[in-house]
């Protein structure tokens, strides 16, 4: 339950209901993250970044930037950050040194893990909270925003 500190999305449509709780919901989701890489001088593109190389690991470059769906010169910066301080690092491919693949480090799955594990640890909480109904609901509605993200609006492209 909200305290008084927020305003009451009850009094508004349920479209903004939605969004000022979703606004709410991922603040509390990134609070701890946003903690532990800020003490690390990091930031949540690159826990995004730590959080899918540890989930693909040896993915080339390219294959990050499709899963992430975002420009070569957005990932450049945080990415070349990551590997500086020894989170990541890049290999290159046997067949094609052209390609580099990339993984986590030793330190970088230790962090990636700590990150994760904090996430993981709210979500089971309130899923348990809000029981097995509501679980199922909110998983449904999860999958609906990622498949409303799979095509971009019409007329525009993702850049790569």
């Amino acid at each position: 339950m909200l305290d008084q500190n927020y305003p009451n999305p009850a009094d508004q449509p349920t479209e903004a209901q939605a969004i000022e709780l979703l606004f709410y919901g991922y603040r509390a989701f990134t609070a701890k993250p946003d903690a532990l890489l800020a003490e690390r001088g990091l930031g949540r593109v690159h826990h995004r970044i730590l959080y899918f190389v540890g989930q693909q690991p040896d993915a080339a470059i390219g294959e990050l930037l499709a899963r992430l769906r975002v420009s070569k010169q957005a990932l450049n910066g945080p990415l070349r950050e990551l590997q500086q301080v020894g989170l990541i690092e890049a290999v290159s491919c046997d067949e094609d040194k052209r390609v580099k693949r990339l993984r986590l480090t030793q330190a970088g799955a230790a962090l990636e893990a700590e990150l994760t594990a904090s996430q993981a640890k709210l979500l089971r909480t309130v899923l348990d909270k809000a029981g097995p109904a509501a679980e199922a609901g909110w998983l449904q509605v999860m999958v609906e925003l990622a498949a409303a993200d799979a095509e971009p609006p019409a007329g525009q492209e993702v850049s790569q």
